[in-house]
């Protein structure tokens, strides 16, 4: 994917983004968890998107603020009921160019964090973020818990939906030693094909903690999920919450 940079999985994947992803999600429940750990905000998410998140808090009157590196995914967000409640900045997170501040919480749900496509960028971040909070704010971030058995000879194929209008096959290959994986979202509807490229450098949650160390950040509690449910070895998923040192 020579041709892959910052904006190109938003700009692609707008249109179906709400289709591919929002059947297997947990909202209501994200929802809740960021609403706790905000209290009265204000809130800063990074990777805002179409405003799945974002459009809720701001619903339940809290001050939301964004960034998102594609104009059209945030486009999709403006054209929903209550998508011109949250301030946008369009720039790439990794720099945290935030619209205001400081804040009581930044966000960066749904694995989103490996949208950076470096340790450096995902460190930068993690600076940015300390930044930007408030002094008793917190940083929360949602993500897989990387398992590699996944890939056979560096590969996978899985069918993620399949109904009697088509079905979703995500395609992947994995690089090991840098911890990347190349994959396309491929959708299937009514006999027309659609790919939608995506490119994630993953970390495990070990890292993310010295990546919060170098910032000035430490860990203040780490769950299986957002009902705060025990992290085991058998969690596919974590959310770990950051406060300052």
């Amino acid at each position: 994917m020579t041709d892959y940079d910052a904006s190109t999985y938003g700009n692609r994947i707008a249109e179906v983004y709400d289709e591919l992803h929002e059947w297997h999600l947990d909202t209501g429940s994200t929802v809740e968890g960021l609403a706790r750990l905000a209290g009265d905000g204000p809130v800063l998410e990074l990777g805002v998107g179409t405003g799945r998140l974002a459009i809720p808090l701001a619903e339940r009157g809290l001050e939301v603020h964004g960034i998102d590196t594609s104009e059209a995914m945030v486009a999709k967000m403006r054209e929903k009921p209550g998508g011109d409640r949250v301030t946008v900045a369009i720039g790439d997170f990794a720099d945290v160019p935030a619209p205001g501040g400081p804040y009581a919480l930044v966000a960066v749900p749904f694995n989103t964090l490996f949208a950076l496509p470096s340790q450096e960028d995902q460190i930068r971040c993690f600076e940015g973020v300390a930044r930007v909070l408030d002094q008793g704010g917190v940083f929360a971030v949602e993500a897989f818990v990387p398992d590699v058995t996944r890939f056979v000879r560096g590969q996978h194929v899985e069918a993620t939906k399949v109904d009697v209008d088509g079905f979703q096959l995500d395609v992947s290959n994995h690089d090991p030693v840098g911890q990347r994986v190349l994959s396309h979202h491929v959708l299937v509807r009514g006999g027309e094909l659609r790919t939608y490229p995506v490119q994630i450098r993953y970390a495990y949650p070990s890292e993310l903690d010295l990546m919060a160390r170098l910032a000035g950040l430490r860990l203040r509690s780490r769950h299986g999920g957002w009902h705060e449910e025990p992290l085991t070895a058998m969690s596919t998923r974590h959310v770990s919450v950051y406060e300052r040192a």
